[in-house]
């Protein structure tokens, strides 16, 4: 009997072993439940010691996850271990993370914050990052300069979101003037325009629908040509919103093919122009005019979709001519940028040592450069 007893012992001793290995590189199971990921080695996933934790707003964002990717490799090329996050949207999820991730000891916080409409969550993880003396890196998602520069050793990544918005303007305004006759569907002389903005308080959002417009409008009227107009002339606002601030696909194909039961050919007021504020919205919106016949390839009346990121499937339907331009936000730079400022700040280096200093912004910002993409 003693020795069967021994032996149940090594046995349970020797699955336990098993399953720590097997185990080894994802996070422990009190950060899985609130969203956390993968981690990079095993040797720090468990204690934390050591680690960069990566906090993303959501990973359903598609541009988020280019990033996600892309600066999972570069950590893991680094030979830096890490932690990733999944925030799901929530500010309340994502600030909880935070403090487990500083409880387990984390070297590094990198932060996609989820609510950005106030400062109160960016300025409450400084401070923690400060308590605990680890760095902070913002990135994507705006937070103020006052509340990074308030802590020596926090940073941000981002890009010159106006600059988005004023580009994809210009392109549009340049593609209208082009093709303007075609355009004009109905052929009252304006174009009809429908705004995908995305998401209400987002500084990123809140440029691109200005200067979306503001920037097409001083195209047109460089030739002669009347202002867009939206869609719905009594609109109190001038957008659409992703109900649940995702910027979404689904969401972008809900609200078009709402707009098309009423703002259509047979009525005489279709809408003959998309602007969406990312790329899942548009080709959420490339979805809903082709479910009705439009963008369907060569021999379909195509309505011009214009977008922001330059995700893989946008530019695949640019390439077809179903989507008409986007704007190219750079994921791999932006997390190119994170990884060489994580292994500076960590080592006690200047926070932008190796970057261009034409993008540096002062010292607590760098911005990562937008570019047009478009057919041919």
């Amino acid at each position: 009997m003693e020795l069967n007893k021994l032996f149940k012992t090594m046995m349970a001793g020797a699955m336990a072993l098993s399953l720590a290995a097997c185990g080894g590189n994802d996070a422990p199971a009190s950060t899985a439940d609130s969203g956390a990921s993968s981690a990079a080695s095993s040797t720090a996933a468990a204690s934390g010691d050591g680690e960069v934790s990566v906090f993303y707003y959501t990973y359903g964002d598609d541009y988020i996850s280019t990033v996600r990717a892309a600066l999972d490799k570069d950590l893991e090329e680094a030979g830096i271990n890490y932690v990733d996050y999944d925030g799901a949207n929530n500010q309340t999820q994502q600030t909880e993370q935070v403090q487990t991730a500083i409880a387990k000891g984390s070297k590094c916080l990198v932060v996609n914050l989820v609510d950005t409409a106030s400062q109160d969550a960016a300025t409450n993880i400084v401070e923690q990052a400060e308590a605990a003396g680890i760095p902070v890196i913002f990135f994507n998602r705006s937070v103020d300069e006052a509340v990074v520069t308030a802590y020596d050793n926090a940073a941000f990544v981002g890009t010159d979101y106006e600059m988005a918005g004023k580009m994809q303007g210009d392109m549009i305004g340049t593609y209208l003037n082009a093709n303007y006759e075609t355009v004009d569907l109905n052929g009252d002389g304006v174009i009809s325009y429908i705004m995908l903005k995305g998401q209400e308080g987002n500084a990123e959002a809140d440029a691109r629908t200005q200067y979306g417009v503001e920037n097409a409008n001083a195209k047109l009227a460089e030739e002669g040509h009347e202002d867009l107009a939206y869609f719905k002339s009594d609109a109190s606002t001038k957008y659409e919103l992703d109900k649940d601030g995702a910027w979404s696909a689904a969401e972008g194909t809900n609200i078009v093919q709402n707009a098309l039961s009423q703002y259509n050919e047979a009525n005489n007021n279709m809408i003959e122009l998309v602007i969406a504020n990312n790329d899942g919205m548009a080709l959420g919106a490339l979805s809903a005019l082709q479910n009705e016949g439009y963008n369907n390839g060569e021999g379909t009346t195509i309505i011009p979709i214009f977008g922001v990121d330059a995700l893989e499937d946008a530019k695949a339907r640019i390439d077809e001519g179903n989507m008409t331009g986007t704007i190219k936000q750079d994921g791999e730079g932006m997390a190119a940028a994170i990884c060489t400022m994580v292994q500076n700040m960590m080592a006690g280096k200047d926070k932008f040592e190796g970057l261009d200093a034409e993008n540096v912004i002062g010292t607590w910002r760098i911005n990562i450069p937008y570019s047009e993409y478009t057919a041919g």
